[in-house]
């Protein structure tokens, strides 16, 4: 109970206390004792039960005390643009900028981390650049914070040479920013300069660097860079927290995994104390993916045993598995029980990986029958995998059905009509050759094509399909000719 002749001081005292162990009850009681005595309005009160009702989770009580404060102080905003922010309601934040601009009061370096973040949130780089330019004009770019949600606003809105330029111009880096870099060039696609930026970060940012290590573990899964993978795998022991991380634990396990060194994968999953269901998941999608679906099913049947529910993903990953080594039945048997076994309700991916498993193996008929008993609208994932499967199978009918369905769902995609052209073409169809390169041609469409690489000396070596454009190109196919005999 609140007493009676509580002062606003002894109040804001109880509020704060309130907000820190989000106790609703007692904040609510505090809120009406003051409305009682007469003790609102009061500026620091006022804000005080602002903070308790944003720290409790009721934004919409606490904007209701914001907009009825006669006077609101900086602190005020800040609070109500932090709490928005944390709550991903980004439109509610970047709303209160001009409001905050014309009360005349000037932000400061905790109200701009708040709106660079909804700006990033939203993908409104040109808002986050105009924040930018007024960190500069107001001296706030200097507090490591604001730089480094410059930073990340950049490379979330994807303006890398924006990002890159900001970052080298900052006087200090903590392990923060760092990360964000990595992870924000590998998320581009730019793993070479990804893993520059961790090898760098080991000499500038010390001790903090760890906390990249997963973002960088994935730019070598996507390249396939087993060497760079162990360099990192060793970082990790030196940085002793291999043992406690379980994300850096599954980065590690999925880095071997996509580079095809499961030994390595499953003796780190075997010395693991604590296993996720992301780690299960993890592990049988590496199986899958290089065809070794039944030890895959051997981990999920483990899985299980030790008490652990499956969840979407990890159904997924066992779906997959069924599809890359044929176990048509295994497969069935797997999705039929995400709803009847578990009450989950299948996903497009269950859908599509299931499509996937029948094209994969001929089965077209069932393909279009189950298809035709889904409980929702097909995507293009699901006509996508009809579509690929045709295309092994050289199925012109059932190819046909499954590329109409995509150029309605994916009129500007081209690679649907590289795949029915293909099919055509081997078909000897060369009227329906004839009029997918015309639809091409109306699509403006290149086709990004596919490579292999080689990495020599620590330089990168991609090579395309019928490119001979590097001078050692007549050199390269005679000795592939002499190895082929």
């Amino acid at each position: 109970m609140v007493h009676p002749n509580t002062t606003p001081a002894q109040l804001s005292s109880i509020l704060r206390k309130c907000a820190a162990a989000s106790v609703l009850g007692s904040g609510k009681q505090a809120h009406r004792h003051a409305l009682v005595s007469g003790l609102i309005p009061h500026s620091t009160l006022e804000t005080d039960l602002l903070l308790m009702y944003a720290r409790c989770g009721r934004l919409l009580i606490a904007r209701q005390v914001f907009d009825r404060m006669p006077h609101r102080p900086l602190h005020s905003w800040n609070i109500l643009l932090s709490s928005y922010a944390q709550s991903s309601l980004f439109h509610h934040s970047l709303a209160l900028l001009h409001p905050l601009l014309a009360s005349g009061l000037r932000p400061d370096h905790f109200t701009l981390p708040s709106l660079l973040k909804a700006s990033a949130g939203l993908d409104h780089g040109r808002t986050g650049a105009a924040l930018h330019a007024l960190a500069v004009e107001m001296a706030l770019n200097v507090h490591l914070i604001v730089s480094g949600c410059i930073v990340d606003m950049y490379l979330k809105c994807g303006w890398l040479v924006d990002a890159r330029k900001m970052f080298e111009e900052m006087p200090e880096k903590d392990g923060v920013v760092w990360n964000a870099m990595v992870t924000g060039f590998t998320k581009a696609g730019l793993l070479a300069e990804a893993f520059n930026l961790f090898q760098k970060s080991q000499f500038e940012a010390g001790d903090a660097d760890w906390m990249a290590l997963p973002s960088v573990l994935s730019a070598c899964s996507q390249s396939g860079d087993l060497r760079k993978g162990k360099e990192v795998h060793g970082r990790a022991i030196r940085c002793l927290v291999l043992e406690s991380d379980a994300v850096l634990s599954n980065s590690l396990i999925d880095m071997y995994s996509k580079c095809g060194f499961l030994d390595a994968s499953l003796h780190l999953f075997s010395r693991m104390r604590v296993r996720n269901l992301v780690t299960w998941s993890i592990l049988i999608s590496g199986y899958g993916m290089h065809g070794r679906g039944k030890e895959a099913l051997r981990l999920y049947e483990e899985m299980r045993r030790e008490g652990l529910e499956p969840n979407s993903v990890l159904f997924t990953s066992v779906l997959s598995s069924c599809s890359h080594s044929g176990l048509i039945d295994e497969g069935r048997a797997a999705f039929v029980s995400i709803n009847r076994v578990y009450g989950l309700e299948p996903s497009v991916e269950h859908y599509a990986c299931m499509v996937d498993l029948l094209g994969r193996h001929g089965r077209f008929v069932e393909a279009l029958e189950f298809i035709g008993r889904m409980e929702m609208e097909p995507a293009g994932s699901i006509w996508g995998a009809l579509l690929g499967a045709c295309a092994v199978h050289q199925n012109v009918e059932v190819g046909e059905i499954a590329a109409r369905k995509l150029f309605e769902l994916e009129p500007g995609n081209p690679s649907n009509c590289v795949a029915l052209c293909s099919i055509y073409e081997r078909a000897g169809n060369w009227d329906g050759v004839a009029e997918m390169r015309r639809k091409m041609r109306d699509l403006v469409a290149v086709k990004t094509p596919g490579c292999s690489w080689i990495e020599v000396n620590g330089e990168r070596l991609c090579f395309y399909q019928g490119d001979v454009s590097s001078p050692s190109s007549k050199l390269m196919l005679q000795a592939l000719r002499g190895l082929l005999g």
